[in-house]
């Protein structure tokens, strides 16, 4: 059984609650992401997206270097545990509809990222059903 531990990013950039959408939008690229988790400490509070930064953001006339990062962040978000099946979790990926989960210890501290590159590089065979459900349409949001 191959865990999520296996397969995971642990080395993640993170951003605080309070720090600016222009700083979350720089880091993202920078680093080349379109997502970032927020947290407090290592305590997972939610995550952000470019997206997030667009559409709730820019979008609805908040001004990027006044608005902060909880001003737009989903708070209440999918996430997994580095002990989790990996099968597990791509099933969880695939029905929520989502490309990346963090990966959260017992005390909801984050210790990493499992993302769809994460399971195609190390998993390749057991990618495709999991790109399948997560691009079906019908979903009144957008994925993650």
């Amino acid at each position: 059984m191959t865990q999520v531990s296996d397969i995971m990013t642990a080395e993640v950039q993170v951003i605080q609650p309070q720090e600016s959408l222009r700083r979350a939008a720089s880091l993202m690229q920078e680093l080349d992401i379109g997502a970032l988790p927020v947290c407090d400490g290592e305590r997972l509070l939610g995550m952000i997206t470019d997206r997030d930064i667009t559409v709730r953001g820019v979008a609805a006339g908040l001004h990027p270097d006044q608005a902060c990062v909880s001003d737009v962040m989903t708070g209440d978000i999918q996430f997994c545990t580095e002990d989790q099946d990996a099968q597990e979790v791509m099933r969880l990926m695939g029905d929520k509809q989502v490309r990346r989960l963090p990966v959260i210890d017992l005390d909801k501290k984050l210790v990493g990222i499992v993302s769809l590159g994460d399971v195609a590089l190390r998993q390749p065979g057991h990618i495709d059903q999991t790109v399948r459900e997560i691009s079906e349409p019908g979903s009144d949001r957008a994925p993650g």
